[in-house]
C-alpha cells in the first residue's frame, strides 16, 4: 500500500510540474519567424526569417536606408540552405547554408550569400566572409504587404523563382537547379530495373518538358501503354510528343482515343486535358 501511494504522489506530482511548465507565461515576438521549405531538383531550399511589419512607417529609404546592408528581415540575419548545388542568377552556388543580407536601393539591390550563417542582424557582417554579390532589379507592386513575406513562385523541375516581397517593393532571385546530368543519369538506372516498377510517368514527363530525347520518350510511352492499356495519361503525353515533333493529324487521333479511355473511366481531368491537346493541334 505505501508502495502504491509513493507512486501516485510521484505521478501526481510530475503531471502538476508539467502543467505549471505549459502554462508559463511568455510574450510573442513582434517580428513572428517563418521557415518555408521548397522542393527542388533532387533537394529542398529552406529559408528561414523574422518578419518585420510596416507599421505606417517608410521602409526601404526609411527604415532600412539605402545603400546600408540590411539583414532581410528582422532579429537574427535570415537563413537560406541548399541542400544540392543550384545556380542563383547564373552564379553556381554550392549546397550549404547562408545568410541572406541585402542592399537597397531604388533601382537595383545587392543580394548577398554570405558564408557565416549565424548572425544576429548585420552588426557583426564582414564582407570577407561573402561567397557571393549580384544585382536585381526590384520590382513596384500596386498591392502593399504589410508583413515582409518571402515565397516561391513558378516551380518547375529546373527553376524557381524567390520572391522578398514588403511594402510596395518585391525583389525577384531566379534560381535554377544543377542536377539535369544526375537526375538524367537516375531515370536511366531506374528505366532497366523491373519493367512493373519502371517510373514512366516521371520519366517521359521530364523529357517533355525539359526539351530531351523525344523519340527516347516515345518508346517508353509505347511501352507504358502495354502496361496500362486503358490509361487515358499515356495518351496524352503520346499526343503531346506527336504534337511537339508536328505530326498534327496523329496527335487528334491519339488525344480522342485519350478523351474515350477517360469519359469510360469517368476522368474528367483526362478529357479535359486530352480535349486541349486536340484544341491545340487544330489551331
Amino acid at each position: 500500500m505505501k508502495k502504491t501511494f509513493i507512486y501516485l504522489f510521484t505521478i501526481l506530482m510530475a503531471c502538476g510540474t508539467l502543467k505549471t511548465y505549459a502554462q508559463e507565461p511568455r510574450i510573442p515576438e513582434s517580428s513572428s519567424t517563418q521557415t518555408i521549405i521548397q522542393d527542388f531538383g533532387l533537394g529542398k531550399i529552406t529559408v528561414t526569417y523574422s518578419r518585420p511589419n510596416v507599421k505606417g512607417r517608410k521602409i526601404f529609404g526609411g527604415i532600412n536606408p539605402y545603400g546600408e546592408v540590411w539583414r532581410t528581415g528582422a532579429n537574427a540575419a535570415t537563413v537560406i540552405t541548399f541542400n544540392e548545388n543550384v545556380i542563383v542568377e547564373g552564379n553556381k552556388v554550392p549546397a550549404g547554408t547562408y545568410s541572406l543580407f541585402s542592399i537597397p536601393d531604388e533601382k537595383m539591390w545587392t543580394i548577398i550569400l554570405n558564408k557565416t550563417s549565424k548572425q544576429w542582424g548585420a552588426y557583426s557582417y564582414k564582407q570577407a566572409d561573402d561567397l557571393l554579390r549580384f544585382k536585381v532589379k526590384p520590382v513596384e507592386v500596386k498591392e502593399k504587404r504589410e508583413t515582409l513575406t518571402m515565397q516561391f513562385a513558378n516551380s518547375t523541375t529546373k527553376t524557381t523563382d524567390f520572391y522578398i516581397v514588403w511594402d510596395h517593393t518585391a525583389v525577384p532571385i531566379h534560381i535554377q537547379t544543377d542536377d539535369d546530368a544526375q537526375i538524367t543519369a537516375n531515370i536511366d538506372k531506374l528505366m532497366k530495373g523491373d519493367i512493373k516498377k519502371r517510373p514512366y510517368f516521371n520519366a517521359i514527363q521530364y523529357y517533355y518538358e525539359n526539351d530531351k530525347d523525344l523519340n527516347k520518350a516515345m518508346t517508353w510511352v509505347l511501352e507504358a501503354e502495354k502496361l496500362e492499356p486503358k490509361g487515358p495519361w499515356y495518351k496524352l503525353w503520346k499526343a503531346r510528343i506527336l504534337l511537339k515533333t508536328g505530326k498534327k493529324a496523329e496527335a487528334i487521333a491519339t488525344a480522342q482515343e485519350g478523351v474515350r479511355l477517360a469519359k469510360e473511366s469517368n476522368d474528367d481531368e483526362y478529357v479535359r486535358l486530352n480535349e486541349a491537346v486536340i484544341g491545340q493541334a487544330k489551331n
